[in-house]
């Protein structure tokens, strides 16, 4: 019998409830049979993945520089980041050599020192133009662009928030939208192949309630499988 794929969460930050909800994205993604490491420590977690044990690299962090605003200070000690050179090295290949990669909510602001870091993930937040309404309802609307991910799925409603105004990359083509209420839809998840690697990005997550609503959850087991080539 073929082991199932192997995953590694990579998280932490200020704002969510990582520390309850990361273990909440890996028991979802072990009903797929996908066996997940979850870690903090992120020049760790990516200096693991040299080994080949990893078929996924999940980032569901928020680790940025925690610049540009003095209501970051008491926490910028603990989270604020800047990815290596060799982290970056590290991440780069895994995807573009084959492994897959997932992308949850706060990935979109992580390691925002790295320009290349949208062109791998698809998307990234912009400073001073990139917002979210306050959390609340939250309505994803799957494109009409067929994919596995998305087949036969209808639109669904969370608490969460609803990311806008951020940067994508050329030739994303949505999946799904989200829309918070009376707002404008954004692009809310998304998929691209980079070198050989295959990518998934999807903009909800906020916390454990989101990652396991029945419908979000078959979106994360989906994509996953997707992502190392198993759906």
């Amino acid at each position: 019998m073929t082991a199932g794929p192997r995953n590694l969460i990579l998280t932490g930050g200020i704002g969510h409830p990582f520390d309850d909800a990361a273990p909440a994205l890996a028991g979802v993604l072990g009903e797929a049979g996908i066996r997940s490491t979850v870690t903090d420590d992120i020049e760790g977690g990516l200096a693991a993945l040299e080994g080949g044990a990893f078929d996924l690299l999940t980032v569901y962090a928020l680790r940025w520089r925690m610049l540009g605003s003095e209501k970051y200070a008491p926490h910028r000690e603990r989270w604020a980041f800047s990815l290596s050179a060799a982290g970056r090295e590290r991440l780069s290949g895994f995807v573009t050599g084959g492994g897959g990669l997932l992308g949850l909510h706060t990935a979109l602001i992580c390691f925002d020192d790295w320009p290349e870091w949208r062109d791998l993930l698809g998307g990234a937040w912009v400073w001073g133009r990139s917002a979210h309404p306050p959390r609340g309802p939250v309505t994803l609307r799957p494109t009409a662009a067929s994919h596995p991910i998305t087949a036969g799925l209808a639109p669904f409603t969370v608490t969460d928030e609803a990311y806008g105004d951020f940067d994508l990359a050329a030739g994303v083509e949505p999946l799904a939208t989200v829309e918070a209420e009376g707002g404008t839809a954004w692009p809310a998840l998304w998929v691209r192949d980079v070198g050989e690697g295959r990518v998934v990005a999807d903009t909800l997550g906020h916390d454990r309630a989101t990652l396991e609503h029945p419908v979000h959850r078959r979106i994360l087991t989906r994509a996953a499988l997707w992502a190392c080539r198993r759906l």
